[in-house]
This record gives C-alpha cells, sequence and structure tokens, in this order.
C-alpha cells in the first residue's frame, strides 16, 4: 500500500501530528512486526495496551504511529478517539481505492477450506491475496484489505461473525464484488437463536455488495434456497445434483479415503472435468464445486481449475493430515460446531486400523448446548469410532451419549488431564482426528502427538 499520512488522518478524521507527507506502507497492531514504512496502532486489549510500545515502533522503523493518548516521545502520530473504529475507516477508505476484484467468503462451517480451495483455482491465472489465518474479524478483515496490492487481480476476504450487524459492517468495508456462502449451520446460537436467524446474519453480506455483483450459494442447504435476488441478480448455485438450478455439479465421485476424492465435475453447458481433491472430507467436494463455480465465471478454463483443485493444500488445524512414525493425525482443532463435529467423524470413519476421536466443548451454542453435545455423542456412538476420549464440563454429555452404544469412551476434566493419559490410551498405528473449540486449546495436544516418541 501506499498512503500519504494525511491522507490516512483524513480518512479516519484523526489529529494529525508531523509530516503529512510521509507515506505509510504497512498497518500493524503488532510491535513486533513493525518495519520500516510501518504504521503501527496502539489498542488498548484486555491484558496489553499497545500505547506502551509506541517508543519501541519509532526505534523499529515506524513511520507513524495511531493512538488514544498523545506519545510521549518524537514521532508523527495521529490522535483518534478509538484505533479499532479507526482502522476499520482507514480500510474502507483504502478498499475504495482498490481496482482488485473483492470475493467475500461466509457461512457457518468450511469458510477457510473454501478460501484455499478458491485461491489455488484463481492462481491458475490470477495474482491472489487472501486472508491470512484466522484474520476474518472486524480487526482481522482490515488488516488484510492492507495486505491487498493494486497489482493485484484477485483479493478473497474471509468474513467471520457472531452476532447481527457484524457482517453489515465487514461488507461495508469489503466491498465485494462476488461472494460465497458455505452454508447455514449450528454456529453463535447465543447470539443469532436459530438457523434462520443465521441466515440472517450471514446474508448481511449482501448489503455492501457492489451493484450487480454475483452471489455463489451452496445449492444443498435449504436456508440459501430461500435466496432469490442479490443485488438485482438471481443467486448462482453448486452442489451435488444435476437438478437444473446448480450451475456445478458432481457427475461422479470416487472416495480414497484419507487420499481424498476423485471428482468429476459437471457444468450446465455440458462441458466437465475429472480432478483429484487431494484432501480427505465429504466438504471438499462442495468445496471444489464452488471453486469450479468461481473459476468459470471469472473465465478459466477447464485445465486451469483442474489444476487449482489438484493443487489444494490444507493448513494447520484446519483437516491438515500429519503423519508420524506412530500415528496418523487429522489436525482439525481450530474450531468446532455440530457440523464440523460430524464432518470430522464422518473423515476418520474411513481411514484404516484403529480409529480414535480426541474431541472438545464447542462453545457459543447457546440454550440448546447439552442438546447439541449429545446429538454429536449419538452420532459419534453410531460411527465405526473405536475409541472416544473427551474432555471438558460440556463434553460430558457427549461422553455419556456415546457410551450407549458401546463405545469406548474416556472423558476428562480438561485438556492437561487428556494429555497425561494419552500414552496409556493410544496404540501405535492409530489415526486419531483432534476437534474442539478454539478456546479449549487443543493444538497443545495435536503439538503432543506430533513429537511424541
Amino acid at each position: 500500500m501506499q498512503l500519504q499520512l494525511s491522507q490516512i488522518a483524513a480518512l479516519c478524521k484523526g489529529q494529525l501530528c508531523g509530516d503529512g507527507s510521509e507515506i505509510v506502507t504497512n498497518i500493524t497492531l503488532d510491535s513486533r512486526q513493525v518495519q520500516k514504512g510501518s504504521m503501527f496502532v496502539a489498542v488498548r486489549g484486555e491484558r496489553v495496551d499497545g500505547h506502551r510500545f509506541v517508543s519501541a515502533t519509532f526505534e523499529g522503523g515506524a513511520v507513524c504511529v495511531l493512538v488514544e493518548e498523545a506519545p510521549d516521545c518524537e514521532g508523527n502520530y495521529i490522535l483518534v478517539e478509538s484505533t479499532l473504529q479507526a482502522i476499520k475507516d482507514i480500510a474502507e477508505g483504502y478498499r475504495s481505492t482498490l481496482s482488485v476484484t473483492v470475493i467475500g467468503i461466509t457461512g457457518s462451517v468450511g469458510k477457510t477450506s473454501t478460501k484455499e480451495m478458491l485461491a489455488s483455482v484463481l492462481e491458475q491465472k490470477f495474482k491472489v491475496t487472501k486472508t491470512l489465518g484466522n484474520f476474518n474479524n472486524e480487526i482481522g478483515l482490515p488488516l488484510t484489505v492492507f495486505r491487498v496490492k493494486e497489482e493485484d487481480d484477485i483479493a478473497i476476504l474471509e468474513m467471520g461473525i457472531s452476532d447481527f450487524g457484524e457482517m453489515s459492517r465487514l461488507t461495508n468495508i469489503a466491498r465485494p464484488d462476488m461472494c460465497v456462502i458455505t452454508n447455514i449451520g449450528q454456529c453463535h446460537l447465543e447470539n443469532l437463536g436459530d438457523r434462520d436467524g443465521v441466515l440472517r446474519a450471514k446474508t448481511e453480506i449482501f448489503q455492501g455488495m457492489k451493484p450487480n455483483a454475483v452471489a455463489v450459494l451452496n445449492g444443498e442447504d435449504d436456508k440459501l434456497l430461500t435466496v432469490t435476488e442479490v443485488q438485482g441478480n438471481a443467486p448462482l448455485f453448486f452442489g451435488r445434483e444435476n437438478n437444473g438450478k446448480n450451475r456445478v455439479f458432481a457427475k461422479e465421485t470416487e472416495d480414497l479415503g484419507l487420499e481424498g476424492t476423485n471428482i468429476t465435475i459437471g457444468f450446465l453447458d455440458g462441458s466437465e472435468l475429472t480432478a483429484l481433491i487431494p484432501v480427505a472430507g465429504e466438504h471438499m467436494v462442495s468445496n471444489a464445486l464452488a471453486a469450479a463455480l468461481v473459476g468459470r465465471e471469472l473465465g478459466l478454463t477447464l485445465e486451469e481449475i483442474k489444476a487449482g483443485i489438484e493443487s489444494y493444500e490444507t493448513i494447520s488445524g484446519r483437516n491438515h493430515t500429519i503423519k508420524t512414525d506412530n500415528y496418523t493425525i487429522l489436525d482439525d482443532c481450530y474450531n468446532a460446531n455440530p457440523m464440523s463435529m460430524k464432518s470430522a467423524l464422518n473423515i476418520i470413519s474411513k481411514s484404516k486400523g484403529r480409529r480414535v476421536a480426541i474431541l472438545g466443548d464447542m462453545f457459543e451454542l447457546g440454550e440448546d448446548e447439552e442438546a447439541l453435545h449429545r446429538e454429536v455423542g449419538t452420532y459419534a456412538g453410531k460411527s465405526s469410532l473405536d475409541v472416544l476420549i473427551c474432555a471438558g464440563e460440556r463434553c460430558k454429555y457427549l461422553a455419556e451419549e456415546a457410551r450407549k452404544y458401546g463405545k469406548q469412551v474416556y472423558h476428562f476434566t480438561d485438556r492437561e488431564e487428556v494429555i497425561a493419559n494419552l500414552p496409556q490410551l493410544l496404540r501405535r498405528g492409530d489415526t486419531i482426528v483432534v476437534k474442539a473449540s478454539h478456546g479449549m486449546g487443543y493444538q497443545r495436544i495435536v503439538e503432543y502427538l506430533t513429537n511424541h516418541r
């Protein structure tokens, strides 16, 4: 990015003290990432106040700091009432200067894997910037927008929410030319109530989309099928069935277990392609279909789409397979809800040898949290799982239900107790899925399994 300090101050209605002609090339909230050309944003967090590091960021090469109180050291600064609001205002203004095509991705489950599949496909033809890690909220989205360069062709922005109104604020920043909605599930029910509430909250993305924008929706989702118009255009649907409504569909699939899926993708114009999705999971079929539809809309050839699907790679914490001398580990511990829990259990059911699930509490399910944990427990009990290991106050309900089906079930108080008991519960050659809401910190379990000898 190339923004003068005077431009930035105008965008966030801040008071500039210093040389307004100096150029900012990147914006960060992390003082450790400051480099030449940086603007450091001082945020007051629950544990740390970024204003403590202002002096150090100037020493690290910062051009300017964005602050809520005037610093007691020399250097350019912009004073605002709220630095968090200011970065959203700056991002919205910066986005308006870009000619890049923006694709917004949201949904209850599969946002990140769909984003990665879509990027893998579109990178066969375009220069693409995408959301990194979990930078998909009201802090992460602006930081992703700041990474977009004028020479980029495509920006793929993941957009995550937990309450009404959040998506409206995100879409006002992103201004998508196209959006992809993966599904409407049982997520953040504490705030959103039920799936109808989730639908309303997710489809707020339509409000800030560009005129004549394109909505790409999952045609297998009953709630998304109720959407008939977006910005004056009919939405484009993808799905497994060739029902005349899905623009892209799966003609044939061959499940290869943990090795992935062979798929023949059909298009309404009669064309088709065959590709290997190199990652396990039925949800990856939907991801490939969504990417194929977007790719065709943006002018990719069938060969380019095929190459993109086959070059897909997973990222840590999201359906990422790790093979060690002792175990095959399915690291899916970044987050969890009932839909994704069942999907993870489906994936491991296709593995050979002893199948082990290490599960943890699912958060933000509202008043139905007990029933939903029991529902997953029943699903686990009926599955081909051999051993269920779980922890957390909510997971006791999951464990109770799974035991009714004769499963070998172990329930512990917390993550550390799970780790302490793993040596006596696991066997060499086990295939293990690790899944829980992010707050359970199950990445520690993945690290233990990966390094355990």
